[in-house]
């Protein structure tokens, strides 16, 4: 569904992206993750088309951005971060205009709209001003922009930032849901969310991508060692001794002791071998009751940390410096649309103006055609009056020279 090859992003001497490769298929709701000034939103603005790639082709639904840039936007419905709305518009008027803005024919228009806001739950603050709702609600505005009209691709970047966790949760669900009709992008610095939300997860740091798997497979890669949480009734005080009885275990600490009497301790181990029958047995030999002990999961947080570990951040001075770059050639090609849009009216004003005068040369030419036919008849009329009148008085020298002859 959405295609990044070989994609390079550079604001002056700063690569903002760098050879970039990565696939979302359809129907899956795939986290892209990354620092600050990591490359996330240069790689959004590329694929929505706000922006230009220096290199490389990005082909959305089968349409390559360059080329059928139309065609690929009908397909896309984006929420930005920050959630820009206009304030003074009622939900339903604001989720209209962008239905407007993507023009979807006015038969189909409000039963689009309807679902829009149905969808997002917005159903019963549908008249209500935008600048009343709570933040949440303007998160789910702004995704009704995005879903309205059904497109196949959503993109949205930070849509929980600055929310609550009832309402983090809400949006969280609200997004499960969009993966059974559309195919979801979701940017977002929550690494916990994208772990329950997203499928897939693509890493992007320094504007590479350093690593594209599932949450799952992300967290087994890189973990070099494994914790166990046991929780032990240990009358005599033996367990922490278990430790130079299995070759594997690197540390034992006691975590806490409960008013039970029974001892909360973490085992860490020096590599991903699995103890855990071996110290069932000899914790039993040694009278030592084992009450819990869990395996402790690696997070999407634990995970990131280790891949970025070691790679040098943009300073903020370069972050700032690429900011700056990216508004002044978003200014250039609004610029240069304005340009062409303005050429392209002056152009039709022009064309306009031909077929106006065109038609009013036709209608002048038959109109003197019309005039021409007209006198034409006129003409043929009073010819055939002449030749009447020239019968007429032929007939009558004719009546006139017979009668003298009778005399």
């Amino acid at each position: 569904m959405i295609e990044v090859r070989n994609v390079t992003k550079k604001y002056g001497k700063f690569y903002a992206v760098r050879n970039i490769n990565f696939e979302v298929k359809e129907g899956e709701i795939v986290g892209f993750l990354g620092r600050n000034g990591a490359g996330k939103s240069t790689t959004m603005n590329m694929i929505t088309g706000f922006i230009e790639p220096t290199e490389g082709d990005i082909i959305v639904g089968g349409y390559d951005i360059d080329v059928n840039p139309k065609r690929v936007k009908a397909q896309i419905g984006y929420m930005p971060e920050g959630t820009p709305l206009y304030m003074d518009l009622t939900v339903k008027e604001f989720v209209s205009y962008m239905a407007e803005l993507r023009r979807i024919p006015k038969a189909e228009r409000k039963e689009a709209v309807k679902q829009a806001i149905e969808r997002t739950g917005l159903d019963l603050v549908k008249d209500n001003l935008v600048k009343n709702l709570s933040r949440g609600y303007k998160q789910r505005v702004s995704m009704a922009g995005a879903i309205v009209g059904n497109p196949k691709i959503l993109i949205l970047d930070e849509p929980t930032v600055g929310l609550d966790p009832k309402q983090v949760i809400e949006i969280r669900e609200l997004i499960k849901s969009f993966g059974k009709d559309h195919t979801v992008l979701v940017s977002s610095h929550i690494l916990s969310e994208v772990s329950q939300i997203c499928e897939k997860v693509i890493i992007i740091d320094k504007g590479e991508i350093i690593a594209v798997d599932t949450p799952e497979n992300l967290n087994e890669q890189t973990k070099d060692h494994m914790i166990l949480d046991v929780t032990v009734d240990d009358m005599n005080n033996k367990f922490e001794s278990v430790k130079d009885k299995v070759d594997s275990i690197d540390t034992i600490n006691l975590v806490d002791t409960l008013e039970s009497g029974e001892k909360k301790y973490q085992i860490t181990l020096k590599d991903k071998k699995d103890i855990r029958k071996e110290l069932f047995e000899i914790c039993a030999k040694e009278n030592i009751i084992i009450v819990e002990m869990k395996q402790e999961e690696a997070s999407l947080e634990d995970t990131f940390i280790k891949l970025v570990e070691g790679r040098k951040e943009y300073s903020q001075t370069e972050i700032n410096k690429m900011a700056y770059e990216e508004e002044i050639e978003l200014l250039r090609q609004e610029e240069a649309e304005e340009k062409h849009e303005k050429a392209m009216r002056k152009q039709a004003i022009k064309e306009e103006k031909a077929r106006k005068k065109a038609a009013k040369e036709a209608k002048k030419i038959a109109k003197e055609a019309k005039s021409k036919k007209e006198d034409k008849a006129e003409e043929v009329k009073e010819e055939a009056k002449v030749e009447e009148v020239k019968t007429e008085d032929a007939k009558a020298e004719e009546t006139k020279t017979e009668e003298g002859g009778d005399k």
